[in-house]
């Protein structure tokens, strides 16, 4: 068997060599250097999947939420762009067929405001335009030509009439209601006194001429209305004639710049149709309703085309406008609603109803990103109602439809817009945690239709001289970026040591920039609270120490409880059944250790090994396995030829939590073996590894915080040099220390030991020989495994004894 390693102070940290380093501080470096430390197949994951043009390419970038993934990535987007198209830019007009079904134009760059403002200006010099154009000399002698044409005609045929009737003895005569034909005698309209004078005879010749002319004025009357509508299409006719004429030369002039869109000479000419068909409401809005007279003639109601009742059909609303973009846009959208990634149709209250036109559409930021690339958080798209659906239904469709949500299940009964839809091109990268990532891929059947790309950041990589120097240039441009002190060679040496300490490996460095980046503003805070003009290592020191302290409450509670004896803790001499495990606890950014006694107990039974922990449902799956793999181990070296008559219990004692992890399984099978073979062991030694059925022990998690917690325990109640940490041999290179449990060991004042096997352990915690068998099978004579076997064997005698006697009552019994 392989002696124990016990580890010299060299072996608990692995410096950096500072002649690997030439600069004095961080301004010696080109801050710009800096790109992709560690994170090789992120980048080519990520120029694959911005550079490839397939549907169903999107990315989807998984990682730990401390690897700054955003601002990476963005470098890479924002190159990318720089090099592609600026995209077109979007409006909206008037469908002046369907208002409900505003119309969408594709512009170039920058010719949407363009247009825009001169389909605005437009709009508001329409009415002054029309009105110079109706008040000119020609327009009313035109009109006054059919007027008085009419009005011609309609005297003549009045006057022939008029003289037929006196020819008679009759006139016409207009009252208010209506004409009417009456007698004349000597000028003046005959009475009835003078009508009852006359003979029989006279009044029915005067009823007759009376009816006979009533006919022939009814038969005028009737002509009346025709020659008004007549006159009126006239007047019409003319009025769309001069429109045309007044809005032809202004809208061909903005039809001149933008040629090259069919949409907008469409737009264009429909706009004139329709100007001409309401030009009567152009330049009377109030039509005569009282209610709008009275509000348009308040001192400060606005005029602008919004606010007139047709106008506003003639604007146009900028959706997207790229002008001044070198490239394709690069939007972030940071609160992923759905109003705000797709777009949203606004309302207003108009005597108590909703209403909307085209002008209240707004867009979102797919629309705004049309062209180019768009990131967004996935967990908080994810958590906000339709807009995880409505970006699907964008991206499968490849159109983009503004609609509110009720309308896309069903559910607005309100009167809405239908915008028509936009064909959409753009790359969409979510940013999320693994765990959403699988979640996704398993249960949302179009996700990995539509996010192809993985991009997988990494949060660590290799450490060795060349990663070193580009964690300098790293840090040199956080530092920059940040605006933060520079700082001095053995500042760098010590951060980088630190990042090792991060991911407890010393042959790997963080990739999580964030928590990087939280180190370097804490120092330099530390540095400008001396006035420094650059930080040093006591500066990064002090940043590491008071980020413990500010985070170590709890931890100082426990250490606390455990030095005034409320939790029972030896740290000196020897106890039978009893170990003292490491457990880990994480709290927000608190990760620290501290001792738990393990005890065992045995007696004559099945040869089950009870976990008191799971009995009572505080033990996690995985802790129960390791104890499961126990009884395997005492099986196979034990129990070969005699049966395993043992029942044990093992506990971790004032234990008010849950338990999980394998890490004590090691821990709890040294307690074990010395409760059966009665075997006490050192107290000074804490425990922590997992082990196999083999009896190999394993490596474990949080290995630093472990022997620092142990190790904070001793020096309180004082170091003896007996007093030290057990830990996989497959740990050593997870170590990095902090440095006053180097200077003990270094001291001898507290030890390290590495082992590799449970055989090992046991030793070095009893200081007796496991024993190995010689050729007869037997152990030697005061062995650990003697003394267990022999305990063991005794059981099953005592079990067999116990049965065979239990067999012979019960065979008497029934021969009584």
């Amino acid at each position: 068997m392989n002696k124990v390693q016990k580890l010299t102070a060299e072996d608990l940290y692995k410096r950096c060599d500072f002649g690997e380093f030439n600069f004095k501080s961080t301004d010696d470096l080109d801050h710009d250097n800096y790109t992709f430390l560690g994170q090789e197949r992120a980048r080519t994951s990520a120029d694959f999947g911005i550079r490839m043009k397939q549907d169903g390419y999107n990315i989807f970038a998984l990682g730990p939420e401390e690897v700054d993934k955003k601002s990476l990535l963005e470098s890479l987007v924002n190159r990318e762009a720089g090099e592609l198209d600026v995209p077109g830019d979007w409006v909206y007009v008037c469908n002046f067929e369907d208002e409900q079904k505003p119309i969408a134009l594709n512009l170039k760059p920058g010719d949407a405001i363009r247009f825009r403002d001169k389909m605005n200006r437009f709009a508001e010099d329409l009415p002054n335009v029309l009105t110079s154009v109706f008040e000119s000399e020609e327009y009313q002698n035109r009109r006054q030509v059919i007027e008085e044409r009419v009005k011609e005609k309609e005297q003549e045929e009045f006057a022939e009439i008029q003289k037929k009737a006196e020819e008679k003895g009759l006139s016409i005569i207009r009252t208010p209601m209506g004409y009417s034909v009456s007698p004349i005698k000597d000028g003046d309209v005959m009475d009835m006194e003078d009508i009852k004078k006359m003979s029989d005879k006279e009044r029915e010749k005067l009823e007759q001429e009376v009816q006979e002319l009533q006919k022939e004025l009814q038969k005028i009357l009737r002509q009346i209305p025709e020659q008004q509508r007549k006159i009126k299409e006239e007047k019409d006719e003319l009025n769309r004639e001069f429109t045309e004429y007044a809005v032809k030369g202004l809208l061909e002039e903005v039809k001149r710049d933008f040629e090259y869109d069919s949409g907008v000479s469409t737009y264009l000419k429909n706009a004139k149709k329709d100007i001409i068909d309401r030009a009567e409401i152009i330049l009377n809005p109030g039509g005569g309703n009282p209610f709008f007279q009275a509000a348009s003639d308040k001192p400060d109601s606005k005029k602008s085309p919004d606010d007139h009742p047709v106008l506003w059909r003639y604007t146009v609303n900028l959706m997207v406008n790229n002008s001044g973009r070198d490239g394709a846009p690069v939007i972030y959208e940071d609160h992923p609603i759905y109003n705000n990634l797709i777009g949203r149709i606004e309302h207003v209250s108009e005597m108590g109803a909703l209403t909307t036109d085209f002008t209240y559409l707004r867009p979102g930021s797919l629309l705004k990103a049309n062209g180019g690339f768009i990131i967004i958080d996935a967990l908080r798209l994810l958590t906000q109602p339709f807009a995880w659906d409505g970006l699907k239904r964008a991206l499968l469709s490849r159109q983009l439809k503004i609609e509110a949500p009720g309308e896309m299940y069903g559910l607005l009964r309100t009167v809405s817009l239908e915008p028509a839809p936009i064909d959409l091109n753009v790359k969409v990268i979510l940013i999320g945690s693994r765990l959403l990532y699988y979640l996704l891929c398993a249960y949302d059947k179009d996700f990995q239709n539509l996010f192809k790309v993985e991009v997988d950041f990494d949060d660590e990589t290799d450490r060795n001289p060349e990663s070193q120097k580009m964690y300098a240039y790293m840090i040199a441009s956080l530092l920059h970026k940040n605006k933060l002190l520079p700082m001095e060679k053995s500042a760098v040496v010590r951060v980088i040591e630190h990042t090792s300490r991060m991911v407890s490996d010393n042959e790997k460095l963080t990739t999580k920039t964030k928590d990087l980046l939280k180190l370097l503003q804490e120092a330099d805070y530390w540095s400008r609270q001396k006035d420094a003009e650059v930080t040093d290592i006591d500066a990064v020191r002090k940043a590491i120490d008071q980020s413990r302290y500010r985070s170590g409450r709890i931890r100082d509670k426990y250490q606390d409880q455990i030095i005034r004896k409320s939790i029972f803790i030896d740290t000196e001499g020897s106890k039978t059944g009893q170990v003292n495990g490491l457990s880990v606890i994480s709290l927000g950014n608190s990760i620290f250790s501290h001792p738990t006694r393990i005890t065992a107990r045995v007696r004559v039974g099945k040869g089950e090994v009870i976990n008191i922990e799971r009995e009572v449902e505080m033990s996690g799956p995985i802790h129960s396995k390791g104890v499961l793999i126990l009884s395997a181990f005492l099986g196979a070296r034990y129990a070969m030829e005699k049966p395993l008559s043992l029942s044990a219990s093992l506990v971790f004692e004032q234990s008010y939590g849950g338990v999980e992890g394998d890490s004590a399984s090691s821990t709890e099978l040294y307690a074990l073996l010395s409760a059966i073979g009665d075997i006490p062991i050192k107290q000074s030694i804490a425990v922590s590894g997992s082990v196999n059925q083999h009896g190999e022990i394993q490596p474990i998690g949080g290995v630093n915080e472990k022997i620092e917690g142990f190790f904070e325990i001793c020096e309180k109640r004082g170091l003896t040099g007996e007093q030290g940490v057990m830990i996989p041999e497959a740990n050593v290179k997870n170590l990095m220390l902090k440095d006053e449990v180097i200077q003990a060991v270094n001291e001898g004042k507290f030890h390290i030991y590495a082992i590799q096997s449970v055989d090992q352990g046991m030793e070095l915690l009893t200081g007796l020989e496991m024993g190995e068998r010689d050729e007869k099978g037997n152990y030697p004579k005061g062995s650990v495994n003697s003394m267990v076997e022999d305990k063991l064997g005794s059981f099953a005698d005592i079990q067999q004894h116990y049965i065979g006697r239990t067999n012979q009552t019960s065979v008497e019994m029934k021969g009584k």
